[in-house]
Formats: C-alpha cells, structure tokens, sequence
C-alpha cells in the first residue's frame, strides 16, 4: 500500500486557505469600493428585471 504524502496534502490545503483569504478580500474592496459611490445606503439593482423585447420567444 501507498504511503500518504502528507506535505502534498498540507500544501494543498494552504493553497486553499490563501485562495479563500483572497476572495474574501477581494470582496471586501468591492463592497467598501460600493459604499464609496453609494453613500446614501441606497441599494441599487445589478440584474435587469425587465426582459429586453426585440427577443424571439422560445418555440
């Protein structure tokens, strides 16, 4: 049987950690950078609720 190769796993793990640490601060920007340009709180929509019209429906 194999041996575990443990140093690969931690490896892995770490890189993983510092992958989510950067989302999260990637986030963080985002949001103060939006807090920046709306400072009044007001939340603004990112989807377009309304379908655009000149579309063919699905048939």
């Amino acid at each position: 049987m194999a041996k575990p190769n443990y140093s690969f796993a931690k490896r892995q793990r770490d890189l993983a950690k510092e992958q989510k640490k950067e989302e999260k601060l990637q986030r963080k920007k985002a949001t103060s950078e939006d807090a920046a340009l709306n400072p009044e709180g007001e939340v603004t929509a990112t989807d377009d609720v309304d379908a655009p019209k000149d579309q063919a429906p699905d048939a």
